[in-house]
Formats: C-alpha cells, structure tokens, sequence
C-alpha cells in the first residue's frame, strides 16, 4: 500500500509528537503522517523511571494524544529504506510513503549487554520494558539495577521505594561519577545505602544463567548474583542506520543546521538522534533528555510548516532520587573546572562547571526556580571566577 503525506515523520517518541502538533499549528490543513516502531502511539518517557513507579501517573496517563492533533500514526512499523530522490520511505511490512518533507525522529537503542541474558534481563528503554520489569518488580523481590548512570540511579530509587531489594551494580567508582563532584558522588553512594540499595560500584556483569524462578547473574569481581529480575540502563546509541542508507551526514548522529535541517534540504532531525550546534555551548551536541526532544521536535515542526528561526535552547534535564532531585542546565562534566556552592553540603546547594572562565554548566541541587537564571549565566559571553560565583544563585528553596 502507498501513502501520500505533505509531511512524514519517522520515529513515535517525544519529538515526533511534539513536532506532529507544531506543524498542525501552523498548517491546519496539513497532512501529517508519523510511523513509529512501537505498536504504542507517542507517550512521556520519564514516567517509566519515576512517577509510575510512585503510583503519580497511570499508563493511561502518560499517552501524548498525538492522534487528536489531525496526524495519521502509522504504528508497530519500521522504515527500512529512503529514497531521496523520490522522496519515497518504505517499512517492513512493504509499504511506501511519499512525502514533501519529512522528519528523522528514530531515536536511539539501549547499549546491549555482551550475552543473551533471556526475558528476565531487561535494556530498559519502553514501555514495553517498563511493563516486563513490572511483572517481577514487586515488593520482596530481588532486582539488580545495571548501571549506575541517569537511568539506572532512578530506577535503583523507585524500585527499591517500592519494596524491592535491589542490588545496583556498575563499573565505575561512585555513582554519576563524571557528572557529579567527588564529595557529592561519595555522598550519594552512602545515601542510597542508607535507604536500603546494596551499591556495588568497580563491578561489571559478565554473564548470566536462567535458574528456577530468576536468573544469576556472573560478576566480573568473582562472584554471582541470584535476582529474579535485571534491568540494565547502559546508556543508548543514536538510530542512523537510515540516515546512513540514505547518505545524509551522519557523525555521532544526524548532523542537523541551526534550523534543525540536515545535508538534505527536504530533510530535517530532531531528539536523540540529531546533532546540532549549541552556540551558548560552543560546541557540536547530541542530547538524551525530555526537554531536548519536546523543543527540538517542536522547532523542527514548525521549520518544515515554513516558520524560520534557529535553534538556540540549552541542554536542560532533572532527575528524583529517593528525596533528593535536581535540575541541570548545560554541560555536567567533572573534567571542567568545577565551583561548589552549598548552603548545606550535598543537601542543598549550587555546582557551576566553567571552561576558560565561562559556565558551561550548573547542577541545582535541591535549589527550584532558578533554570532560567541558570540559562542566562551559561548565555552570558564574560568570564568568572569561584568568587564571583558564590552566592550568585540562591543555594536552596
């Protein structure tokens, strides 16, 4: 069968969604087309490691009602091929979809253990892995948490706040390590102890064997583990194997313009499989949070519907962890030069990440209300030293 839209967008995350309604927006009449992989229509992803979890959200919550803005969803299809010169997208079910412009929205897949690891070891990506981790995760059980990077902190947190025992296992030396500094990253490996998590860091998982009821998981320090459950948050790679099919410039994802166009002029990309230009950031980004996705997928929209504009927004992403959350602005990255500001040390407080004198980052830290006065510090074109920056965010509230 062959399908006609003015616009197609491959991918049914965030971004698809988001970009879905903004083109709707400006061209009402438009005809919008989305295919996506899951047989699921678009839905909000960070519920699946936190407020479902806590019982703040339902499945049936979380659906973006992407449907109701006037789009054709095309789901539980993956495009297989792209021909560009006549515009033309074909899936694996043989279908064709001709388009006038489309969106690359395909995402990323979660980094893969190196074994097969059977139904109860689960890449936590979906909702489909939500669902299957679910069906073990239940007060009592024990589930090993692999990872100890965004994802796996959050689900160590919401599972074990659900009465599991969990077991949270990664290669590193702290948690978030790289991300958070050294006292903070000591600090919260003691405080999840503290709540109840068995924190194993320096450790790898390097096999697995089904037993009655679970599986045992073989660790790289010797021993084994007996859970009834794994779920592994290993991080992701960008989906540009079709991109690459179809000769667009692909360097750790789809290389995008400041109007999220990419090589070809009839071609755009957005969420975690586009690279674009940060100019407040000086550099070339690619990045794997919400935000990202909802404003890139919205700008990309309204760029294909004709609405000029460059793509300018700053990196911006929050986690829950037990009673501790944060929000981030901008580059985490410990290699910088990193300035702390705590009103109560690891508790509350501000953490600035400077390169040449420039913030290229801030942690708040238990500290609310203060992105945009973040944005506007990592904005700013001068230069500042560890004094200059004490005090000049609020370090809680």
């Amino acid at each position: 069968m062959e399908h006609t839209h003015d616009y197609l967008i491959i991918g049914g995350g965030m971004a698809a969604d988001a970009a879905a309604k903004a083109i709707r927006e400006v061209d009402a009449g438009a005809n919008v087309g989305l295919v996506g992989a899951e047989a699921t229509p678009p839905y909000q992803r960070p519920p699946l490691s936190k407020a479902l979890w806590k019982g703040d959200k339902s499945v049936a919550e979380i659906d973006l009602a992407t449907a109701a803005s006037g789009a054709t969803l095309h789901l539980g299809r993956r495009i297989e091929s792209l021909d560009r010169a006549a515009h033309i997208a074909r899936d694996d079910h043989g279908d064709s979809y001709r388009y006038r412009r489309l969106l690359l929205a395909t995402g990323a897949t979660p980094r893969q253990l190196p074994f097969e690891g059977g139904e109860r070891i689960i890449h936590f990506r979906t909702l489909d892995d939500y669902q299957a981790l679910r069906r073990y995760a239940q007060p009592g059980a024990f589930i090993a948490v692999i990872g100890g990077g965004f994802i796996g902190a959050e689900l160590a947190a919401s599972l074990c706040s659900l009465g599991c025992k969990v077991t949270l296992l990664f290669p590193g030396e702290h948690l978030g390590a790289g991300r958070y500094p050294d006292g903070l990253a000591h600090y919260l490996d003691d405080y999840y102890r503290s709540r109840g998590v068995d924190v194993r860091s320096g450790v790898r998982v390097q096999g697995s064997n089904p037993t009655d009821g679970g599986v045992e998981l073989v660790l790289s320090d010797g021993s084994l583990l007996r859970v009834e459950a794994a779920v592994a948050g290993l991080g992701v790679t960008p989906n540009t194997a079709l991109a690459e099919q179809a000769g667009l410039t692909v360097d750790d994802g789809i290389v995008v313009d400041a109007h999220l166009r990419s090589s070809d002029a009839d071609i755009w990309a957005a969420g975690d499989v586009a690279s674009f230009y940060n100019p407040a950031l000086g550099r070339r980004l690619r990045v794997e949070h919400e935000d990202a996705a909802v404003s890139m997928g919205r700008h990309a929209g309204r760029a294909m519907a004709g609405v000029a504009g460059e793509y300018t927004a700053q990196p911006f992403f929050y986690s829950d962890l037990f009673d501790l959350g944060y929000e981030a602005v901008g580059l985490l990255d410990t290699r910088l030069q990193v300035v702390e500001d705590w009103r109560e040390p690891n508790r509350e407080g501000v953490v600035y990440y400077l390169e040449h004198g420039r913030v290229r980052g801030v942690l708040l830290w238990n500290t609310w209300d203060q992105v945009d006065a973040a944005r506007e510090l990592i904005a700013q074109p001068g230069s500042f030293d560890e004094a200059s920056l004490r005090g000049r965010l609020p370090r809680g509230g």
